[in-house]
């Protein structure tokens, strides 16, 4: 019996944007609490591996926090450059959540 399963196919939404001109927030949220504490059992979304997964340094990443009354996951990173500058490959951080839609989660916790 496969335990695993794609985040994609339990959040209802995962989404990045600017939070700002230097940072880039990401919001992975829930339609139900029992999914969103599974979630939160398993140690798929921890500070430790949302930096592995975006593959940024720890002092990167400004916010994470566990948003209980909206069944919702929530951190934010400091961009390499400001939004719009030159380099910048996405303007508007709405590309960033991409790597969060394969992350795999142990449903069995």
């Amino acid at each position: 019996m496969n335990t695993r399963k794609k985040l994609s196919d339990l959040a209802k939404t995962i989404r990045s944007k600017n939070a700002g001109t230097d940072k880039i927030t990401f919001d992975i949220i829930f339609r139900e609490r029992a999914t969103y504490e599974m979630v939160k059992r398993s140690g798929a979304l921890t500070r430790e591996s949302v930096c592995r997964i975006l593959n940024v340094a720890p002092e990167r990443l400004t916010d994470f926090v566990e948003y209980d009354p909206a069944f919702a996951i929530k951190f934010t990173i400091l961009r390499v450059r400001p939004s719009g500058s030159a380099g910048d490959g996405d303007i508007f951080g709405a590309q960033q959540y991409a790597p969060f839609l394969d992350v795999e989660v142990d449903i069995s916790a």
